[in-house]
């Protein structure tokens, strides 16, 4: 009996040994199927409203899927080396996804076809990359940013009734998601009202307010006086903009559309500054771009492009559902 007892041990602890090896094996071969996953999210900065958005819904995401979300990437949108470095470090980590927000379309092209040689499945939001990416990217998560272009233009052509000279701030150079709204909005007035006249086109805001700031007050102090409509495509030109405007006293003297919100644009709104905002959902795209990912590494089906929508934001939709859930995206 004793011989029959050491046996049936010997086989209860051989049973729980192999059904450990086959979990074992099952999840290696699955790996999506386990709270194991780690995703690095990339911005192109951290210091914008904006980014902070994105991060709020890559980590929700992340809650509901039980996996690790780690957040890192550049203080400064001009920082390409910075965020090649991030991206190039996470990559030697052996990260499962890398949900990026490139600020260069070019630069960032070697550094996610390293990622996919290494097996790590890259998804972008916001911007997108140089056609040389290939099928280095999974997924496109971002606003059909010349669209939205086309609309500010089309919204400060009625708000100029269709007449006078414009100036636009673009941004900084190789940023495709700025640089497809800059090209939306010339042809959005262009379309709209082809009399429409531009003073200025050509210059750069740079990546942080102060920098836009400055560029913002050496365009008023050239063309203040005839200026009859303008347009900024990012949160920092736009808030620099402001900045440049309230110091020349033209604030809500000059029709004004922007892009993206924060505190101090949606106050400017309300005190009748700004005319309109294009508002982004960067919560959506930092959720969206996150459960592609684990989507791509489960082999299960996903949307490999995604619009994230953009909406004009003004003082008659301001209280809207739709723009409230845009501006308070953590309600979501």
């Amino acid at each position: 009996m004793a011989w029959i007892d050491k046996m049936k041990q010997f086989f209860t602890i051989y049973s729980i040994l192999l059904s450990l090896l086959l979990f074992s094996c099952e999840r290696n071969k699955n790996p999506g199927a386990d709270s194991d996953l780690k995703i690095a999210v990339i911005p192109k900065g951290t210091t914008h409203e904006f980014w902070k958005m994105g991060e709020a819904g890559a980590k929700k995401a992340g809650k509901e899927l039980g996996i690790e979300i780690i957040w890192k990437g550049p203080q400064k949108e001009s920082d390409r080396a910075g965020q090649i470095k991030v991206v190039e470090n996470f990559i030697t980590q052996g990260v499962n996804g890398i949900a990026l927000a490139p600020l260069d379309d070019k630069a960032l092209v070697r550094p996610v076809s390293e990622a996919k040689s290494a097996g790590i499945k890259v998804a972008v939001w916001d911007s997108g990359l140089d056609e040389s990416a290939g099928d280095s990217v999974i997924s496109n998560v971002m606003t059909d940013n010349y669209a939205a272009g086309q609309a500010c233009g089309k919204r400060l052509a009625k708000l100029m009734n269709n007449s006078g000279k414009v100036l636009m701030l673009r941004h900084e150079v190789n940023h495709d998601s700025t640089t497809n709204r800059e090209e939306g909005f010339l042809d959005g007035i262009k379309k709209t009202a082809p009399n429409i006249q531009f003073l200025s086109i050509d210059q750069r805001g740079g990546v942080s307010i102060d920098e836009a700031m400055k560029v913002s007050e050496n365009l008023l102090n050239q063309f203040g006086d005839s200026v009859q409509g303008i347009f900024t495509p990012n949160e920092s030109t736009t808030q620099g903009m402001l900045r440049a405007l309230d110091q020349a006293g033209l604030s809500g003297k000059v029709p004004f559309v922007g892009f993206d919100t924060n505190e101090a644009l949606i106050k400017a709104l309300k005190e009748k500054k700004i005319a309109a905002l294009a508002v982004q959902d960067p919560f959506k795209m930092g959720y969206i771009a996150v459960k592609n990912i684990v989507s791509s590494i489960k082999e299960q089906p996903f949307e490999e492009n995604v619009d994230t929508g953009a909406v004009l934001l003004d003082l008659e939709n301001l209280e809207s559902e739709e723009v409230q859930k845009l501006i308070n995206p953590t309600d979501k």
